[in-house]
C-alpha cells in the first residue's frame, strides 16, 4: 500500500511480462483495485483491408474477445473490482485520451528498452504516451 495512494492509475495491458510487472506496480499505489484502470488498445484494421471489405472481422466483436481475454488473466482476488477498457485506435493516442478521460492521476506503462534502429523502425509507446499524456507517466525498464 502506498503512502499518497492514487484516486485513478492506468496501466496499459498488452498481455507481455513486462506489462503484467507494470500492473503490480500500479496496484500499489492504490489503495482499493477500483482506482486501477487497465487499458488494452488495438490497432484499427484500415478500411480498405481485405477482412473489412468483405465483412469477416468485426470491430466490436475484436474488442469483445481482448475484454474475454483481459478478465480471464486477471482472475486472481487481488484484481476484483479494478476497472477493464478496450479501445480501438494508435496505442500512445488511445492510452493518453483515455487517460484524460478518467482524470487519472499516474499513467503506469512498462518500456521494451528498445535501441538503434529497433526504436526508429517500430518506435516507443512509452515514449509518445509520456509526450501526449496529461498527467506524469511513470516508465519502468526491465
Amino acid at each position: 500500500m502506498a503512502y499518497f495512494p492514487k484516486r485513478c492509475v492506468i496501466v496499459p495491458i498488452d498481455f507481455s511480462a513486462d506489462s503484467m510487472e507494470a500492473l503490480e506496480v500500479g496496484r500499489s499505489l492504490v489503495d482499493a483495485p477500483e482506482h486501477l484502470h487497465v487499458i488494452h488498445v488495438i490497432i484499427d484494421i484500415a478500411p480498405l483491408e481485405a477482412g473489412e471489405v468483405w465483412g469477416v472481422i468485426d470491430p466490436q466483436a475484436r474488442v469483445g474477445q481482448i475484454e474475454k481475454l483481459l478478465k480471464e488473466k486477471l482472475t486472481d482476488d487481488k484484481y476484483q473490482g479494478l476497472q477493464i477498457a478496450v479501445v480501438l485506435g494508435e496505442p500512445a493516442h488511445g492510452i493518453a485520451n483515455y487517460a484524460q478521460e478518467k482524470h487519472a492521476e499516474l499513467i503506469v506503462i512498462p518500456s521494451h528498452g528498445r535501441t538503434g534502429i529497433t526504436r526508429l523502425l517500430i518506435g516507443s509507446v512509452a515514449e509518445r504516451v509520456v509526450r501526449l499524456a496529461h498527467c506524469p507517466v511513470l516508465v519502468l525498464r526491465t
